[in-house]
C-alpha cells in the first residue's frame, strides 16, 4: 500500500498527535502506568504556582533520605515543567544529577526537559548518559527516537525505538512512535503491524484516548487502501 501525498499529510498530522503526547515527561516516566488523562497527570497539570513555591520552600528545608530527596526534586521539576517553566525544571534537574550523578532517571528526565526546549543534541546526550548508567533504559531509547523523529531522521528514530522494544516488547508508546517512523518511510505493513500491537496493549492498560487515536488512524489507512483499489 502506498499513500498518496494528500493522504500521507493527513496521517502525518494525526500521527503527530501521538508523538506530541508521548513527549510528556510524566507519560515517558511511567509507560503503561499513567494514562494521558489519568488523575496523576491531571493533578500534575493543575498544580498552581503557589503550590510550586510551597514545594520549593519545603525542599529547601528537606532533611529526608537520599531516595526521598531525589523523589522530591523530580516532583518539583515535573511541577515546574507542567507550568511551562522548563528553565526552572532544568535547573532543578541539574541540581539533582550534580548531587546524584549516577541516578539514571535524573538524566532521563533532564533529556525530556531539554527536548521540550528544542535542545535536541543536549537532550540526546542526557538520554545517552541515562543509558550508560542503565543499559536497559527503554524510556531513554524512546526519548532518543522522539528527538530523531522531530528532526525527520526517521531511520535513526526506528533504530532507537527498536532498542527500546528489545528491552520491553510491550512498551506501547515506543510501538506507536515506531509506527510513525515506519509509515513515514513507506514501510506501511510494518507500520500498521506496530499500530495494531500498540492498540492491543493500550486496551489492556485502559488508555482509552490512545486507543481512540490509533483506531482512527488504522481506519484512515484502511480507507486509503480501499480508495486505491477503486
Amino acid at each position: 500500500m502506498k499513500l498518496n501525498s494528500q493522504m500521507k499529510s493527513a496521517f502525518v498530522l494525526t500521527l503527530s498527535i501521538i508523538t506530541t503526547i508521548v513527549i510528556s515527561p510524566l507519560v515517558l516516566a511511567h509507560p503503561g502506568k499513567v494514562a494521558v488523562n489519568s488523575p496523576e497527570n491531571l493533578t500534575n497539570q493543575l498544580i498552581s504556582s503557589e503550590g510550586v513555591n510551597s514545594s520549593v520552600q519545603k525542599l529547601a528545608q528537606f532533611s529526608g533520605t537520599p531516595n526521598e530527596e531525589r523523589s522530591q526534586l523530580i516532583q518539583q521539576a515535573n511541577a515546574l515543567s507542567s507550568q511551562g517553566d522548563f528553565t526552572g525544571a532544568e535547573e532543578n534537574l541539574r541540581k539533582l544529577i550534580k548531587k546524584f550523578p549516577r541516578y539514571a532517571f535524573g538524566h532521563f528526565e533532564l533529556g525530556n526537559v531539554l527536548f521540550r526546549q528544542n535542545q535536541a543534541e543536549e537532550a540526546i546526550n542526557a538520554y545517552q548518559e541515562a543509558i550508560r548508567l542503565n543499559s536497559n533504559h527503554a524510556l531513554a531509547y524512546n526519548g532518543i527516537g522522539l528527538v530523531y523523529a522531530s528532526q525527520s531522521r526517521w531511520e535513526e528514530a526506528i533504530t532507537a525505538y527498536q532498542k527500546a522494544l528489545e528491552i520491553n516488547p510491550k512498551y506501547a508508546d515506543a510501538l506507536a512512535n515506531s509506527a510513525v517512523a515506519l509509515l513515514q518511510t513507506n514501510q506501511q505493513n510494518d507500520g500498521i503491524a506496530a499500530l495494531e500491537k500498540a492498540l492491543d496493549i493500550f486496551k489492556t492498560q485502559s488508555r482509552n484516548e490512545r486507543v481512540f487515536q490509533i483506531e482512527q488512524i488504522l481506519q484512515r489507512l484502511k480507507n486509503s487502501d480501499e480508495a486505491e483499489i477503486f
